[in-house]
């Protein structure tokens, strides 16, 4: 069997998948504008851009699949509408050339205001900003010739994981005991996934040809509260849980008024002022795979911010 795999881009997700695939001993390409990335012996990094038809063709050939991890330049509607199409476009077509699966991983963002628990059969039909950009990216993916699998996560924690609402924002505070400040409701349900299990379920649908051509959800957990989630934290770490308050909704589309990166934060915000849950029970049956228990995973996520503090 093929053993030989291209990650595009080293965020948590792309540095997590190319660990994952160099510890059970599968050959990993590791593609970064910067060259960057996890240094192990089963991984080459590789430099070269996501958007040049030469560079990942190259890191493509011969390869059994493609992880396409890249990330936009910046958080907002225009970075993405310019730089996230034609790199998909790219990566589909060189993958297409050389035979090989691409796995991305995807959001929840394509759903919009969802009044329920989503499931892989809620509709997909977003219109506003950056959430429609996603629908129009599932959609050209649906279109290729080249098989493609979409593993939706909700918002991640787990270890490598910075910049997201239950990472940098939130552990390190909890770990120095200040006022844990979170956007919308503390107490509304809400879905997190742990990256690591997003990683697997990535490279089970790389490996199952049954799991082509499908949107699957990544195992993900019961939902808890940000509130919870921030005692849960406290609990693993042996540390008193902070104080919670809350930034409401309206507070961010105010500012956002004047001030374009809160207004890209603002636009999300509804998906914490009411429960947003995924069910993840169909695609964990379809690919075999568990979700990390919360306890489990915070407990893995403090350790790993430990390290870097």
């Amino acid at each position: 069997m093929n053993n030989t795999y291209l990650v595009i881009g080293a965020g948590p997700v792309g540095a997590t998948v190319a660990q994952q695939l160099a510890a059970r001993g599968d050959r990993v390409r590791l593609l970064t504008r910067s060259g960057s990335g996890p240094v192990d012996a089963g991984i080459e990094r590789l430099r070269g851009d996501a958007s040049d038809p030469d560079a990942v063709t190259r890191a493509a050939a011969g390869t059994r699949a493609v992880f396409h991890c890249m990330h936009g330049s910046a958080y907002a509607a225009d970075a993405w509408r310019a730089e996230l199409p034609r790199a998909e476009r790219v990566v589909l077509e060189a993958a297409g050339r050389a035979g090989a699966v691409v796995v991305f991983p995807e959001s929840l963002y394509a759903y919009g205001h969802v009044t329920g628990t989503m499931t892989e059969e809620t509709p997909r039909d977003a219109t506003f900003g950056k959430a429609a950009i996603r629908v129009e990216l599932l959609r050209a993916r649906d279109a290729s010739p080249t098989p493609t699998v979409s593993v939706a996560a909700s918002d991640f924690y787990g270890p490598l994981v910075r910049n997201a609402h239950a990472g940098e924002r939130m552990v390190p505070t909890v770990l120095a005991g200040r006022t844990m400040r979170v956007l919308g409701s503390p107490d509304a349900p809400h879905s997190w996934t742990y990256v690591p299990d997003l990683g697997a379920a990535m490279i089970r649908s790389a490996d199952e040809e049954s799991l082509w051509d499908s949107f699957l959800h990544a195992p993900t957990a019961p939902a808890i509260s940000q509130r919870d989630l921030v005692r849960l934290y406290a609990d693993v770490a042996g540390v008193t849980a902070p104080r919670v308050a809350a930034i409401p909704g309206w507070t961010l589309k105010a500012i956002g008024a004047v001030h374009a990166g809160t207004r890209e934060l603002a636009e999300m915000v509804y998906q914490f002022e009411k429960p947003f849950v995924m069910d993840s029970s169909a695609s964990e049956a379809r690919l075999g795979l568990s979700p990390t228990p919360l306890e489990t995973g915070a407990k893995a996520t403090v350790d790993w911010w430990r390290t870097q503090l």
